[in-house]
């Protein structure tokens, strides 16, 4: 039973509130961001984010907007493909469900981590996509998928629906999935390094850690995203980092190789 039955479909659900509960939460951060208190949590200085990033927040809006659009057809299109309305849905046990998230996990990690690395590799691919989402070189939350528009398509809305297919995972299942994989997205991107936040203590693959990759010295490394950086160990592509206090108050994630 889920809050959502006998008023709005499964199908619905995994396709619209993944994307409500992007702006609520990534709106949330850009509400604290700028508050005073939070100003020593921060990985980077009010300054830098303002010297260095190249592109306005309405124009960030903007391409977040399309993404999504582009990611609710999408979406929309696999459900009603994949769905049999003249059978009944049994949901499996939670050790079913919890081993399909696990797997829909490391494929959407394996994904991202080859189709961004290719990205990186390929100039071309670099220069007239990729390097739109790094026009953010101080990251924030509202702009985790700043990207794009192909970009967007290949990596993120088809990373998910191989996710969704190869797991098995049933719509009701995917809600859930969908949403916790836009939570740890928005949480990477967040630019800030909180004491009680649970996605930044259980993964290793966090906020700082992603935005080593968004510095010039880490471009080329820590492709991981969202989840693990199992892929960044194998193929030598990890950066460490150490996390140390500016004088001025935040953090500064620094990395360990030149």
């Amino acid at each position: 039973m889920v809050p959502w039955e006998g008023y709005v479909s499964d199908e619905t659900m995994g396709t619209f509130a993944p994307i409500l509960l992007y702006w609520v939460y990534a709106g949330g951060y850009q509400l604290v961001l700028h508050r005073r208190p939070l100003e020593r949590y921060r990985l980077h200085t009010r300054a830098e984010e303002e010297d260095k990033n190249l592109v306005a927040l309405p124009a960030v809006v903007r391409g977040v907007l399309l993404q999504q659009l582009v990611q609710a057809i999408v979406a929309m299109i696999l459900f009603m493909i994949t769905s049999d309305s003249s059978t009944v849905l049994v949901q499996p046990s939670m050790v079913v469900q919890s081993f399909q998230f696990l797997v829909a996990m490391l494929v959407m990690d394996t994904w991202q981590y080859f189709v961004h690395r290719y990205m990186h590799q390929n100039k071309f691919l670099y220069r007239h996509i990729h390097s739109q989402h790094h026009r953010l070189i101080v990251p924030y939350a509202i702009g985790a998928l700043y990207n794009h528009p192909l970009e967007g398509l290949l990596l993120d809305t088809l990373g998910g629906a191989m996710s969704f297919l190869v797991s098995g995972m049933t719509p009701r299942t995917a809600v859930f999935f969908f949403c916790f994989a836009v939570l740890k997205t928005v949480d990477d991107h967040c630019g800030l390094w909180l004491p009680y936040n649970i996605f930044q203590h259980l993964f290793q693959n966090n906020t700082a850690y992603h935005d080593i990759h968004h510095q010039l010295q880490g471009t080329k490394y820590n492709y991981s995203q969202p989840f693990f950086s199992i892929w960044d160990r194998i193929l030598g592509t990890h950066m460490a980092y150490d996390l140390v206090s500016r004088k001025e108050g935040g953090f500064e994630a620094r990395p360990l190789r030149d």
